[in-house]
């Protein structure tokens, strides 16, 4: 009796174990999940970025019209929905996505 009973509850051990491993493989562990203001944020960091990385040296006085006008609307957009909103620790979390991002070429 007390064999099954040993028995029974190593299968419920090992089960156990199991299901944990295969629940955290299937979790993504890095992605942080994101509410709507911050998702639309990164989306605007990410474009930025963009036009950035054409012109890394250039001042927005240099830059072609068409991209200086929407480097110019992304950073108002990004002061005003952005950087007056969110706390500095999400910022600077969103920053580092986008450098994150494009260093790894995603």
């Amino acid at each position: 009796m007390a064999s099954i009973l040993l028995l029974a509850i190593g299968i419920v051990i090992v089960t156990a174990l199991l299901g944990s491993a295969l629940f955290q493989s299937l979790t993504p562990i890095n992605e942080a999940i994101l509410s709507p203001l911050e998702q639309k944020c990164q989306l605007i960091a990410n474009e930025g970025y963009k036009i950035h990385t054409i012109y890394p040296a250039s001042n927005p006085d240099e830059l072609p019209e068409d991209d200086m006008k929407r480097l110019l609307y992304l950073d108002e957009i990004w002061i005003k929905e952005c950087v007056s909103v969110l706390p500095a620790d999400t910022i600077f979390s969103i920053t580092n996505n986008v450098e994150r991002d494009f260093s790894h070429g995603e």
